[in-house]
């Protein structure tokens, strides 16, 4: 607080500011840099105004005459940096002209050359077509450019390599962070190219099944990024070998709490390797998830439900518990759907009519001999006799069970109907055991009722 008020004392702040104002007059309120601050923004002015007019003259006379270009990335980049690189030539013609003039251009110089290179940077990192490595890319190196160009690159260096601080044995500098910074995020785009071309090339080879090219891919990208963080902190002068004690309390933090996740982790390398799961695959599972296979990954698997709606599984699920998976190896089915008549029905008229109702709807199998359409007789009940219509699905009909079974409940109630043929409903009959009482007991309770009626009619 002492050396704040000592700070602030008029007689220290108010030759600070005369300095400030000497050197404001010296060097910035002069004929010299006020022509040039003029120059730069006339220039700005002049070729916001330009811009639109030359913009749609490249894109009317260069873009629409060469077809090939349009719509091309290139062709948007260019367009992107017409107002930069019209105000960089006007600069440059203003540089040449005030230099004729015989007046400094040193301010002149110095926006032409960070314009020049934001040009230059803008249109390099324009071609990388994720934006956030585009931005990244474009910050960094226009920022290294400025401060070489502002000539104060060195004295940053400077300045950041004395900022520094020891972890254990290692000394770490703010200049090394930010290196291994800029190398990891190098080495992580270059990660993802690589593996971004792997999978492209594993795609092609029809001799890997889908599962085991998701595999490799999700396996070499977690490789190549785990080497670029290695490779990262070893420039920054961290010790690799001294990772042993870190991977000692992460092997401790997986004892106690990362079990559902390395759990999930290896039962997603399983279900890859072994197979017993692939894309389009429809399961069902214990939990009354039914769907089909849209994605899996390493730590769960995406099931599409006939809902559209998209349900995120732990891999974990399919390995430890029983999955059933309709389409594993083949895909015809059979469907048993229940049904009751009532008691005298002629059976064969029943065979008849469920054999009607398998032949109206489009999902039976009807050109495999070994697989034709049956009605069982299955059980006697209390109310009806119980039947069921089997019947074998065709492979489009296996990923929709709730509208096939609602399809084959339709055409069979259409098709009893036409028969003539009862669909019974629960019934029940009552045997009286003794008639005495039960007209006893109704004696008393009109006789009860007649009582109460002459005691509200004596009230008063």
């Amino acid at each position: 607080m002492d050396d704040l008020e000592r700070w602030t004392e008029p007689q220290r702040v108010l030759p600070l500011l005369e300095e400030i104002r000497d050197w404001v007059i010296a060097n910035v309120l002069t004929t010299a840099t006020l022509v040039q601050v003029g120059t730069i923004v006339g220039a700005l002015i002049l070729a916001r105004v330009l811009a639109p007019s030359l913009r749609r003259w490249i894109d009317t006379r260069i873009v629409k005459r060469f077809a090939q270009l349009r719509g091309r990335r290139g062709s948007y980049i260019v367009l992107a940096l017409t107002l930069p690189v019209l105000w960089l030539a006007l600069e440059w013609l203003a540089m040449l002209l005030v230099g004729r003039m015989g007046l400094p251009t040193a301010l002149i110089r110095i926006v032409t050359s960070l314009l020049a290179a934001w040009v230059i940077i803008r249109f390099t990192s324009s071609l990388v077509r994720d934006p956030l490595w585009a931005t990244i890319v474009a910050v960094v190196a226009w920022s290294l450019a400025a401060m070489n160009i502002l000539g104060i690159l060195d004295d940053a260096t400077v300045i950041l390599d004395r900022l520094s601080f020891d972890i254990g044995k290692v000394h770490v500098s703010a200049l090394a962070v930010l290196k291994g910074a800029l190398l990891l995020a190098l080495l992580l785009w270059a990660a993802s190219q690589l593996s971004a071309l792997a999978e492209r090339r594993m795609t092609s080879l029809p001799r890997l099944t889908p599962s085991l090219q998701l595999l490799f891919t999700k396996l070499l990208k977690i490789g190549l990024f785990a080497v670029a963080v290695l490779v990262a902190m070893g420039s920054i002068g961290i010790d690799i070998t001294a990772l042993a004690v870190f991977t000692g309390a992460v092997g401790v933090g997986i004892g106690f709490g990362l079990q559902a996740m390395v759990s999930n982790f290896v039962a997603g390398i399983i279900l890859l390797v072994e197979r017993s799961l692939k894309i389009g695959d429809f399961v069902e599972l214990p939990s009354g998830v039914r769907g089909e296979v849209r994605e899996i990954n390493i730590r769960n698997t995406v099931v599409t439900t006939n809902d559209n709606i998209d349900i995120i599984v732990p891999n974990s699920e399919f390995v430890n518990g029983a999955v059933t998976n309709w389409t594993f190896q083949d895909s015809y089915r059979r469907l048993r759907v229940p049904f009751g008549v009532a008691y005298g029905t002629d059976k064969e008229l029943v065979r008849k009519a469920g054999l009607e109702a398998a032949a109206a709807v489009e999902f039976t199998l009807t050109d495999a001999p070994r697989r034709q359409p049956q009605v069982w007789l299955v059980a006697f009940g209390d109310s009806s006799l119980n039947f069921e219509l089997v019947v074998w699905l065709r492979p489009e009909a296996i990923k929709r069970p709730a509208a096939v079974n609602a399809a084959y409940c339709w055409a069979l109630e259409t098709a009893l109907g036409n028969n003539g043929i009862e669909i019974p409903f629960p019934q029940r009959d009552l045997h009286i055991r003794s008639a005495a009482t039960l007209r006893f007991r109704a004696e008393h309770h009109d006789m009860r009722q007649e009582g109460e009626k002459n005691a509200h009619q004596l009230l008063p």
